[in-house]
């Protein structure tokens, strides 16, 4: 071993005369480089985030995104609970974590999950960076290339592309206003055998529509009778204005040992610290948490503690009560106005809650080919078409009109009238 204090020698040189390395741009043609993987060039990008790309510009009133009014964010409490992890636990704030989460927002999550009906443990959940990474973790978990997955019709968008990736087969249910028809969903079991469906069962996305109380019981019999993982998407359900709370398919007797619901505090906190969670039973929670450990090791500490404190110390539900009072007052800002902006034959939806209507124009209209006569009228929506696992609707069109306030959303109804106007 040479001794530490030994001066290390200099790498030889070549001799003078050594040929000089061959260079890959010397003239040689270069090789062309390895295709992307199949499920890359097989998927394409959000219809609605080229959407918001394109009418980023601010004097465009936008009911095309899903985004929560930020006006509205409990900046003080959220910066209030950061600056507290950071200045009394720094060391154990800006750490590496567990890969299941802190037990602390844990064990909190696990309390308001209880409180909602749902006897819930911090061991029953995973922590994950926003809901959207517990589909891609249960995607992994659940599902091999060509296996089947039933998603409502329409679907969630994102939910879509993450199967899409995974390389599974994707068959939607006919259903109605209400949702998924259970009989539909049996027979499709049967004859399809898929691994599990999707569903966001309350203030749906994209029609606002919430699937009723003994349809979610159909739902779970079907599940235990046919052998079926349900996924339970919940991200608006606290965002409720009017009727009474609907409980969770994963509560129903015959779901609990099949059922993954899936929260998030994007809705009702605040999108940008994206954090998430999933309940399951055991085996399927360590498989995802396998997934997640080879996808992000963990969710951010920093924000898991400073969203722990935050519970500990504000009144989410009075935040949440507050939220959803302004989003009533502009859900029914829309609906005043949609009559005089749609074209007679026109039809909609009255959400109790959420943060999007669903609409549908008569025949003759095409909302994908109308997007970007209404852009220029400085004002846009989501065409219903991707949202479709099969034949699309073509007349139908998503409005969040949660960003918005009630003047804003008056304007940009006239606008949209203003565009669909030469087709009336």
């Amino acid at each position: 071993m040479t001794p530490a204090s030994a001066p290390t020698p200099a790498p030889a040189s070549p001799p003078s005369d050594a040929p000089a390395a061959a260079s890959p741009s010397a003239g040689a043609p270069a090789s062309a480089l390895p295709p992307l993987a199949a499920r890359a060039r097989s998927v394409g990008g959000s219809p609605v985030r080229d959407i918001l790309a394109v009418t980023a510009r601010p004097e465009v009133i936008n009911f095309a995104g899903g985004l929560p009014a930020p006006e509205l964010f409990d900046r003080e409490g959220v910066a209030a609970a950061f600056r507290h992890v950071l200045e009394e636990a720094p060391a154990r704030a800006l750490q590496y974590s567990t890969t299941e989460g802190e037990p602390v927002l844990r064990e909190r999550l696990a309390a308001r999950t209880t409180a909602r009906g749902l006897p819930t443990t911090a061991d029953d959940l995973l922590v994950t960076t926003g809901s959207q990474q517990a589909l891609s973790l249960l995607a992994t978990a659940l599902l091999d290339r060509g296996d089947t997955v039933l998603v409502e019709e329409p679907c969630y968008l994102a939910a879509l592309q993450v199967f899409g990736l995974a390389g599974a087969r994707v068959l939607a249910v006919s259903g109605d206003a209400d949702g998924p028809d259970p009989e539909a969903l049996a027979d499709l079991v049967v004859r399809e055998r898929p691994k599990l469906l999707y569903t966001v069962p309350t203030f749906q996305n994209p029609t606002g529509r919430t699937l009723p109380a003994e349809r979610r019981a159909a739902v779970a019999r079907v599940a235990a009778r046919h052998g079926l993982w349900i996924v339970e998407d919940d991200p608006y359900g606290e965002l409720r204005y009017e009727g009474e709370r609907v409980p969770w398919i994963a509560a129903h007797p015959d779901a609990r040992d099949r059922t993954v619901l899936l929260g998030s505090f994007s809705k009702v906190m605040a999108p940008g610290i994206r954090l998430g969670w999933l309940r399951a039973p055991a085996p399927l929670r360590r498989a995802c948490a396998i997934a997640k450990q080879a996808a992000d090791l963990h969710t951010p500490t920093v924000n898991q503690l400073a969203a722990a404190r935050y519970l500990a110390v504000q009144d989410l539900d009075a935040h949440v009560t507050r939220v959803a009072a302004v989003y009533r007052e502009r859900r029914d800002a829309m609906l005043a106005g949609l009559g005089e902006a749609l074209p007679d034959g026109s039809v909609w939806n009255r959400p109790e809650g959420g943060m999007f209507l669903w609409a549908r124009l008569p025949e003759q209209y095409d909302t994908t080919a109308l997007l970007p006569r209404v852009v220029a009228q400085d004002v846009a929506y989501v065409p219903g078409a991707p949202f479709y696992a099969g034949e699309p609707d073509r007349r139908a069109l998503r409005l969040c009109f949660v960003t918005q306030t009630p003047q804003e959303i008056a304007e940009g109804l006239r606008r949209l009238g203003r565009g669909l106007g030469d087709l009336r």
